[in-house]
């Protein structure tokens, strides 16, 4: 099927290359506009107890967000000075009613938790009108409105913390941008020797970056989308897209060096690499997908931005570059570098190159499996040993980068104002009785960890009880008091939803844990069975799905000991908050994971079609390694580069999306495919390759088979090492 399909691309390949470029200037166009319709929230659960309260309250009290604090400071004056007042009051009083819906001061509330220990700062507390966008614009409208005269004025809030995430992500991506298209083809050219190869997988990226962005903007209009699938859907493309681009043209130039004419090339490159490629595609496809279970926005939109970015890459893969190449014939070779083209010949099928280093290593390994096994398992379980102490938290103002001025807001709130003032549990009571409502609260003030608890709102039978405690409010500690508040029964007749920042935290980690075994069973399921279509064996996708974990689990204990811990936090510039962000490990199991199937695939098709040629297990590891495994490193350090300029976001949680797969591919594309694959795959033996009969028939009729290589015999295997040196 890819043959046909590969001859039908280069026959009609000036028409596939044409509607690339219409495809590539609607992208550019249209496409890149997605940086002004997306939002930094989605980290809530609708269908919660939080996102109810907050649906209650709005619907009942009116929306009362605080979207804006505005912080004040006097050098001399107090807030009980006449003129301190009348600056921050008739600055406020002078903004626009159809921009800022409600204004809370200390003036018009006498609430001592607006005032500074000091007594010479305040902040107000704005609403603005509209959705995230609405409001964001807003604010770019009063920000120049906001300065009172005599004092500093500095603006907060969670439009503010909104807006600094949104432009920090996209100076990000663009200085990432800048810095990395250099540097890969740099790269690229080192790794194939010329300008000419080296550009392919650039183009094929930039096509699947802009298809992702205009996949992203049209998802805009049925859902939120979060400005952080912006990072992902990039990585991804851009990632992916090389590692396919090597695959595809690495398999190209060893057709042309076989003396085959450039169609017969196409062909028989797309029946081998294209086949690795569309199974990868596939595989990774199907663990982004994953993340659709989750009701979380943010989770959704990084499913869906991450599933674009890879069918994109996949398809311009399997159709432009095959086109590409089909134009370019032998000419793929062009502007070659003197000193680096024989460096960077595609091995030769046909013998002196498979006494090459990965060839060496693999028979070093396979000499003595038990003992690399055992010290590289060895060593991947201690690495990952620091994940079982994890603590999850929530985001706040501090994964922006210390200065930036929303965080610093909110930094000297908890500092020199009442603690947690501004993300206060709320506790939407509705009572019909007044006495059962102060037999509530008086309840709520009773628990231990409670500071105030007092109505500051009514409608009707409906109250919010603000509770304000001590403690970081994305603690544990804060999480079991809003599960201690939830047990305290409802007033007789009456009903209470508990929500706030703490308890959507609570509830999102609540929905998390339900979900994340059907996401686990999803991916490995899905992963088990696309290899077996593609191997025929039922034990290489276990063995694959076990190295995965490996990895990850090597990736998460890493992350523990950088991000919770704060090791390295000076070096990165970042702030620990003792936690980890639930969603991110999620996020990163989904794409750690495709990636390593990725690699899976492309060394494990390798080492297939020389098992199928010899029929010698050890002869074909051997091959197989040597044949993928210089391709196979060469992804593994671009798209290191890659990931390496968007880890240097001043987003903490996007630094650490990139941390944990730098962490991750480095262990799977180093320790686990050069050294653990070969040993367990000689320990196992043809076992590798073993199969139920009625899979094995269903195999035979249904599964999805490479072409065979036509290439002479491989290499005879070596000796058979002595049983006294096989561990």
């Amino acid at each position: 099927m890819f043959e046909r399909f590969g001859r039908a691309i280069f026959r009609r390949r000036w028409w596939v290359l044409g509607l690339a470029g219409a495809f590539l200037t609607f992208g550019g166009l249209w496409g890149t506009q997605i940086f002004g319709l997306v939002g930094a929230g989605g980290f809530d659960d609708p269908a919660s107890e939080s996102s109810r309260a907050l649906d209650r309250a709005e619907t009942t009290l009116g929306r009362t967000g605080n979207d804006l604090v505005v912080l004040y400071r006097s050098p001399g004056r107090t807030v009980d000075d006449p003129v301190y007042r009348q600056a921050v009051t008739n600055a406020l009083d002078a903004l626009p009613r159809d921009v800022v819906t409600r204004t809370i001061t200390y003036w018009a509330t006498n609430s001592p938790a607006l005032v500074s220990h000091d007594r010479r700062s305040t902040y107000a507390v704005l609403t603005l009108a509209g959705d995230e966008q609405q409001r964001i614009e807003g604010l770019e409208d009063i920000e120049g409105m906001l300065a009172a005269p005599g004092l500093r004025t500095q603006v907060g809030g969670i439009t503010a913390v909104s807006r600094d995430i949104r432009e920090r992500v996209g100076s990000d991506i663009a200085r990432a941008e800048i810095i990395s298209t250099p540097v890969l083809l740099v790269l690229l050219v080192i790794v194939f020797g010329g300008v000419a190869a080296a550009s392919l997988p650039l183009a094929i990226g930039g096509l699947a970056i802009l298809g992702a962005f205009t996949a992203l903007r049209g998802l805009s209009y049925a859902m939120d989308v979060s400005v952080f699938s912006v990072n992902l859907v990039t990585i991804l493309g851009l990632g992916l897209a090389i590692d396919y681009g090597l695959f595809m043209v690495g398999r190209f130039r060893e057709e042309i060096a076989r003396g085959l004419d450039v169609e017969d090339a196409v062909a028989r490159t797309m029946a081998t690499a294209g086949h690795t490629v569309a199974v990868s595609g596939v595989t990774v496809a199907v663990s982004l997908a994953a993340l659709l279970i989750f009701p979380m926005g943010f989770l959704r939109s990084m499913g869906f931005g991450g599933l674009s970015a890879v069918v994109v890459a996949m398809l311009a893969a399997l159709t432009v570059l095959p086109a590409l190449l089909g134009v370019l014939g032998p000419r793929v070779n062009a502007l070659s570098v003197p000193g680096l083209r024989r460096a960077s010949r595609p091995a030769s099928s046909t013998g002196g190159e498979e006494h090459g280093f990965w060839y060496r290593l693999a028979h070093s390994i396979m000499r003595r499996p038990v003992r690399y096994a055992l010290g590289v398992l060895a060593v991947l379980l201690l690495a990952g040993a620091p994940f079982l102490r994890v603590e999850f938290g929530g985001i706040d103002p501090r994964a922006l980068p210390a200065g930036t001025e929303s965080r610093v807001v909110s930094e000297i709130s908890d500092r020199e104002f009442v603690q947690n003032s501004q993300l206060p549990i709320e506790a939407i009571v509705t009572a019909p009785d007044p006495a059962g409502l102060e037999r509530y609260v008086a309840a709520v003030q009773g628990i231990d960890g409670v500071s105030t608890a007092a109505v500051t709102a009514r409608s009707g039978d409906v109250s919010r009880v603000t509770v304000n405690y001590e403690g970081d409010p994305i603690s544990a500690q804060a999480r079991d008091l809003v599960s201690r508040i939830r047990d305290i029964p409802a007033p007789p007749g009456g009903q209470v939803l508990v929500g706030g920042f703490t308890a959507e935290l609570a509830d999102q980690l609540h929905s998390t844990a339900r979900l994340l075994p059907w996401m686990a069973l999803i991916i490995v399921g899905a992963t088990f069975i696309l290899l077996f279509l593609a191997f025929g064996s039922v034990v290489l996708p276990i063995k694959a799905i076990v190295m995965n974990v490996l990895s990850l689990g090597a990736s998460f204990g890493a992350l523990v000991l950088i991000f919770q811990d704060g090791h390295l936090s000076g070096l990165l510039d970042f702030t620990s908050t003792g936690t980890l962000e639930a969603t991110q490990p999620i996020l990163v199991l989904a794409i750690v994971f495709g990636l390593s199937t990725d690699y899976e695939v492309f060394l494990m098709s390798r080492i297939r079609e020389a098992y199928d040629r010899t029929g010698d297990n050890t002869t074909a590891v051997a091959v197989g390694l040597q044949r993928s495994g210089r391709i196979i490193t060469s992804a593994a350090i671009l798209i290191l580069v890659v990931i390496g300029l968007f880890s240097t976001s001043g987003i903490t949680f996007i630094k650490l999306i990139g941390v944990a797969m730098i962490i991750a591919i480095l262990v799977d594309a180093t320790v686990v495919r050069a050294l653990l694959v070969p040993a367990t795959m000689r320990l196992l033996g043809n076992l590798n390759w073993w199969a139920p009969t009625p899979l094995r028939r269903f195999y035979v009729r249904h599964g999805l088979h490479e072409a065979q290589d036509p290439s002479p015999p491989a290499l005879p295997p070596p000796p058979a090492p002595a049983r006294a040196r096989s561990n």
